[in-house]
């Protein structure tokens, strides 16, 4: 079984809406919504793809939410000014190195960072 059109997503969409809205579920209706969920999840992996973020935008973004600019950034990592730039502007991509130095600095794991290697 699985889901092949956007009406038929709709509907599984709905009848998980419901499940969900009684609160207490039997052992059944847990199992039928799971199953459900996983369908839903590989029509919408299939069909509405989300394409991983580039260098430049997730460098942007961490970036933004540390309230941090280039020069601050800079003399943070000693990571070349030159090299932030290149980054932002696309001109370049992360380094293994640059990863690291990065994910220290903003506390998150290097997978988040090195989804183009």
């Amino acid at each position: 079984m699985s889901i092949h059109s956007d009406a038929e997503l709709e509907a599984a969409q709905e009848v998980m809406d419901r499940l969900l809205a009684q609160g207490e579920l039997s052992s059944g209706e847990e199992l039928y919504l799971d199953a459900l969920s996983d369908l839903v999840g590989a029509y919408e992996d299939d069909h509405f793809a989300i394409a991983p973020a580039s260098d430049a935008d997730l460098l942007r973004h961490l970036m933004e939410a540390k309230g941090v600019n280039q020069i601050e950034l800079h003399r943070s990592t000693k990571i070349a000014r030159s090299t932030i730039s290149e980054i932002l502007s696309g001109k370049k991509p992360f380094s293994r190195q640059i990863i690291g130095t990065l994910a220290d600095y903003f506390g998150v794991h290097k997978t988040v960072l090195a989804n183009n290697l």
